[in-house]
C-alpha cells in the first residue's frame, strides 16, 4: 500500500473569525490548504471519483466551516479537520492550515497561520 497526498491548495475565503468586535462586522480574508495522506492505489487505476477524496468535497466542507464565525483560526481548523475526517474516513493522516491576511497586529504582519494535523 502507498500512501500519496492530495492537496486542495490557496482556498482563499472571506470569513468574520476574530477577538475584536470589529472583525464580526467587517471581517477579514482567509487562504486555507489541505493535506490529505491517502491511499490512491484503488483510484489511479480505476478511474472513479467514488474511490478518491473528491476535493470539491474537501472545498465544501472547507467552505461550510468557514462561514461558522468563531473567534480563534485554532477552532476554525479543528472544525475543518474533523469534518474531514468524518467524511474520509479512509484517510491515513490530515493536515488543515488555515491563515488570516493581514491580522489586525500593530505592525507590519502579511500572515498568521495555524496548522493542525491529526495524526
Amino acid at each position: 500500500m502507498a500512501i500519496s497526498k492530495i492537496l486542495v491548495q490557496g482556498i482563499k475565503l472571506h470569513a468574520y473569525h476574530g477577538c475584536m468586535h470589529e472583525e464580526s462586522i467587517i471581517g477579514g480574508k482567509y487562504v486555507i490548504d489541505v493535506c490529505i495522506d491517502a491511499n490512491l492505489d484503488k483510484p489511479s487505476t480505476s478511474d472513479k471519483l467514488d474511490e478518491t477524496i473528491d476535493y470539491v468535497a474537501v472545498f465544501e466542507i472547507v467552505k461550510k466551516e468557514m462561514a461558522i464565525r468563531s473567534k480563534l483560526i485554532e477552532h476554525v481548523a479543528k472544525r475543518i479537520l474533523s469534518t474531514l475526517e468524518n467524511s474520509f474516513p479512509t484517510s491515513v493522516k490530515i493536515e488543515v492550515k488555515v491563515s488570516k491576511l493581514n491580522p489586525p497586529i500593530p505592525g507590519n504582519v502579511e500572515q498568521v497561520s495555524v496548522v493542525l494535523t491529526n495524526k
